[in-house]
């Protein structure tokens, strides 16, 4: 048998909590003090408690706690797991980073992301440009081929900001050679890939921003072509802990592709052992379908240095390719006077087999008439025994 014990409390009219709510022998606490304020102090037992400032400590906190637990994933997937996976997917020009900028601090830009080639990096960051910005980009990329981007962002107030951008990989016409003919028949064929994007980003409040990029993919070789569609995800939040910025994208979330035309057409012989069989049967070689590139980005930034005539940035990002093994980009910039810019950083840290490494940058703002900004940037990044690649990319600000 229970007796329940029935105890009466006199409330306040301005409708907080009881006056005296636990007996002196009761040491229950509230997990929030129901009718106080935020800020307000709690008294129990002799202990102040400051329920605003504990929230503020956890916020505080939890960027710590989240960037220490991917690295440590990141880490130990290294330790466990000795396979790449590199060559099982499709369009790997998508994997052709973006911007002198972002090169020349190796790569850790997810965090950053506050110019044109937002749109590559973190689509979040299109919604902290405040001015109409547009990125031009060619590169002479490994093995004589070409890399081109030009990206366009038009901001448009508490409505968001939009972007177009468009991206080029193409190669020289090169000779086409058979086993039996291996020094060539006398025609020519040429690669070329492309991918066509349609950006959008918004400010949510003051500290968080999302963005998608939508884009339509092409493959082509001789006479073979792919086609797809992917999106790019990005958010951007801004703590409270000295401005740090935490970033996170995933970039070519979308369909398989597939090589398709007229080379799989073949003319099939049923049994060349016998005589007087039809050599003529048509037939065509299947194709596999392989999936995009896929890459999940987590990076972190913060201004360790800033005046009127000095900031120094530092940058790091970890990333989850489904191709590779993970990796960390470590980067640093300084800018002086909000004119010079000098860049360093080093790539993929952490990668098995990996060509990739160093890298420097350097670049410069000029103002010109009317209000227009002129933006030069260029990176060197080191390839090992692929030598290196040098980056060049002309930015205006209207």
């Amino acid at each position: 048998m229970r007796i329940f014990k029935w105890t009466r409390y006199k409330l306040n009219p301005s409708n907080t909590i009881p006056d005296k709510p636990f007996n002196s022998d009761h040491r229950a606490s509230l997990p929030w003090p129901i009718g106080r304020q935020a800020g307000q102090e709690h008294n129990e037992s002799g202990i102040n408690v400051s329920y605003f400032n504990q929230s503020i400590r956890n916020i505080f906190n939890f960027p710590f706690l989240f960037i220490a637990c991917v690295l440590f994933n990141l880490v130990q997937g290294q330790t466990e797991s000795n396979v790449s996976k590199v060559g099982t997917t499709a369009a790997p020009f998508l994997e052709i980073e973006v911007g002198p900028r972002a090169i020349g601090m190796g790569g850790a830009f997810v965090a950053i992301a506050n110019d044109a080639t937002a749109i590559y990096w973190n689509p979040a960051g299109l919604s902290r440009i405040s001015k109409i910005e547009a990125a031009l980009i060619h590169t002479n990329w490994l093995v004589g081929t070409n890399f081109d981007f030009v990206g366009v962002v038009i901001p448009m107030g508490n409505l968001g900001s939009i972007a177009i951008n468009v991206t080029s990989f193409s190669t020289d016409e090169m000779e086409v050679r058979t086993v039996q003919r291996p020094e060539g028949t006398g025609e020519k064929f040429s690669v070329g890939d492309l991918s066509a994007g349609l950006s959008y980003a918004k400010n949510l409040t003051d500290k968080f921003s999302i963005g998608v990029n939508a884009k339509y993919i092409s493959q082509r070789i001789w006479h073979m072509q792919a086609k797809g569609y992917a999106f790019d995800i990005g958010t951007l939040f801004r703590t409270r802990f000295n401005g740090m910025m935490i970033g996170m994208s995933i970039s070519n979330f979308g369909s398989s592709l597939k090589l398709e035309g007229k080379d799989v057409f073949v003319n099939y012989d049923e049994a060349p052992q016998f005589g007087g069989s039809n050599d003529r049967i048509p037939a065509f070689k299947l194709t596999d379908k392989f999936p995009l590139p896929l890459l999940f980005r987590v990076g972190v930034a913060m201004d360790i240095l800033k005046s009127n005539r000095n900031q120094l940035t530092i940058a790091v990002d970890a990333a989850h390719p489904n191709n590779n093994t993970e990796y960390i980009n470590l980067g640093m910039e300084y800018i002086f006077r909000n004119q010079v810019a000098l860049r360093v950083g080093y790539k993929n840290l952490f990668t098995l087999d990996n060509e990739e490494g160093f890298t420097a940058g350097v670049g410069t703002k000029l103002k010109l008439a009317g209000g227009v900004a002129l933006k030069i940037d260029y990176a060197y990044q080191d390839f090992g025994r692929l030598e290196n690649a040098q980056r060049f990319s002309l930015g205006f600000e209207f």
